[in-house]
């Protein structure tokens, strides 16, 4: 007779941790950035976002997952009507999203989350960050109706702002309409200057024809669509930016199809197809010619959230880590304990943490270029392709190597490390491969002036970090030596560089956020972040010195710092 030992106990599942209140770094961040008032009236909101998260959003978000949307191009009845369909799991996920949290409509209304006025920036992607922990498929329709209905506002003529505004800022799932971009032809790609889809001019609108490749949410009910009006000049000044509606006034079907429903690695749970064009009506949008330029704001704001994003899925792998590394058991020991498993952590512990200080930092940079501040908005033109080019580099690494932490468990879908590496893929690609990003960046340093404006930053910011002058003298020796291949990588020669220059500058400013935060915030370990990514990023280092740069003790207050 043979006794069977019940081993479950020897798997730790994280699943229904509140991921707010888990995560040990953001609260004392907020003091940094947000005013104690805010703060005080946010708390409750981040409280439940974190608890449903960490267990009903996640859930869904697996049902989701599992349970990919449908394209219906018939009724039962036989009736030529397209239609997706999409999992209730999805349906629920939408409505915590958009009606709920609001994700969508923060920047847009002045009456959301109970908050009399207009939340920053920052608050959008607080949610944004928590959300996207359990789902992150779902936040590219989100981001497109938020970028959507800023693009409209900026560029879009009073009426037709006056027509649809209203029911983009919805919170009712009844009236709400969502947003939605098509700009990629499969002849073109990122080169938009390829543009081949065509528009006539019908007086008081224009007919679209052609095909577009990657369409995500792509039954939306209103969609930015560039194309070229018959007889505009060839090349990027020849393009311009469309408002295509799903449905027209007569409540008919606007005349464009979904051709299919793409079979993606990951974003399982969202729809994304191709479109073609059949005589589509659409309203232009902004001044003719002008539609890279328009679409560039709409998709910077996207590049932005994408880097948000990234963030968020590296938040949940590490804290998934962490939770296993304190709570798993072997050889005798808890893995936390064991020196490979303490080196491991820590590498996937320092990216998140930048992405995060980036997000943070951008966001409030955001808020001061829409308020009108000139000097914001040039850096601006650099911060985003920078969290846009690293950080969703860096998501691909950190979430692979937080499923190895797991161990076996990790590669097996019942747990969430297989879609959160196969999301994570996503951010590199959609709105700008890393080249395009990174080319953005050189963009930005040759016509924004922008290297210029990161300079004036970089020096208030550890100005106010108050620094000794040893990490004074080291943050200024990586600044030159960073600044120094920036500008050889602007140069007509120097576009190969382009890429290394791009992640120079991210280390730079990432860290010098962590230095800043360490002085306005009770949170010392964000010195040791901040020393750690000079060391290992940015400053010369021996690959095969034996000597170790963190001691135990720095070592142990960053482990210690990263979840609670």
């Amino acid at each position: 007779m043979y006794t069977v030992i019940n081993q479950q106990d020897n798997i730790p599942d994280q699943s229904g941790a509140n991921l707010y209140l888990t995560d040990a770094p953001l609260e004392a961040l907020l003091v940094a950035y947000l005013p104690a008032e805010l703060r005080a009236h946010l708390r409750p909101y981040l409280q439940k976002l974190g608890a449903l998260a960490g267990g009903a959003l996640s859930e869904l978000a697996d049902l989701a997952d599992k349970n990919p949307p449908q394209l219906q191009v018939r009724t039962r009845t036989g009736t030529d009507r397209q239609r997706i369909l999409k999992h209730p799991a999805f349906v629920e996920l939408e409505r915590y999203a958009f009606s709920e949290f609001a994700l969508a409509t923060i920047s847009h209304r002045q009456d959301v989350l109970g908050w009399q006025g207009q939340l920053p920036p920052l608050a959008k992607y607080l949610f944004t960050y928590l959300f996207v922990q359990a789902e992150f498929g779902l936040m590219c329709p989100v981001s497109m109706t938020d970028s959507l209905t800023r693009t409209l506002k900026k560029y879009g003529s009073p009426e037709l702002v006056a027509k649809y505004l209203p029911r983009l800022t919805s919170l009712d799932p009844a009236t709400l309409m969502q947003g939605a971009m098509f700009m990629t032809e499969q002849g073109a790609g990122s080169d938009i200057a390829a543009t081949t889809t065509l528009a006539v001019d019908m007086d008081n609108h224009y007919r679209l024809y052609g095909d577009k490749w990657f369409c995500s949410n792509p039954d939306a009910e209103l969609a930015m669509v560039l194309a070229r009006i018959e007889g505009a000049p060839e090349g990027m000044k020849g393009v311009s930016l469309f408002l295509l509606p799903r449905t027209l006034d007569d409540g008919s079907t606007n005349a464009y199809r979904i051709l299919r429903l793409k079979d993606k690695l990951g974003t399982r749970s969202m729809a994304s197809g191709e479109i073609r064009l059949e005589g589509a009506t659409a309203y232009l949008v902004g001044e003719a010619g002008r539609g890279f330029v328009q679409m560039a704001d709409m998709v910077n704001n996207s590049r932005l959230s994408n880097g948000v994003r990234s963030a968020g899925l590296m938040r949940r792998a590490v804290s998934e880590a962490f939770y296993i590394a304190r709570h798993r058991q072997a050889f005798g020991k808890k893995l936390i304990e064991l020196p490979l498993m303490r080196k491991q952590l820590l590498k996937i512990l320092l990216p998140s943490e930048q992405a995060r200080s980036m997000v943070f930092q951008t966001a409030e940079v955001l808020r001061r270029s829409d308020s009108g501040d000139k000097n914001a908005y040039a850096l601006l033109r650099i911060l985003t392709p920078l969290i846009k080019f690293r950080a969703c580099r860096d998501a691909r690494k950190v979430t692979a190597d937080a499923m190895e932490i797991r161990g076996g468990c990790g590669y097996i879908e019942e747990w969430g490390d297989p879609r959160l590496v196969r999301d994570a893929h996503l951010g590199s690609i959609w709105e700008g491969t890393s080249n395009i990003v990174a080319l953005d960046v050189r963009r930005a340093i040759l016509r924004e002036q922008s290297l210029e404006a990161l300079q004036v930053y970089l020096e208030q910011l550890l100005a106010e970090a108050h620094l000794d002058n040893a990490m004074r003298a080291r943050f200024l020796s990586a600044q030159q030596r960073a600044f120094a291949l920036a500008e050889a990588a602007a140069t007509a020669e120097g576009s190969s560089l382009t890429r290394r220059a791009a992640s120079g500058l991210y280390n730079l400013v990432s860290a010098a956020a962590m230095a800043w935060e360490s002085h306005h915030t009770d949170a010392p370990a964000r010195l040791h972040l901040a020393e750690q990514v000079l060391i290992h990023k940015l400053l010369p280092v021996d690959p095969l010195t034996v000597e170790n740069p963190l001691s135990e003790e720095i070592e142990e207050l960053l482990l210690a710092s990263a979840y609670l």
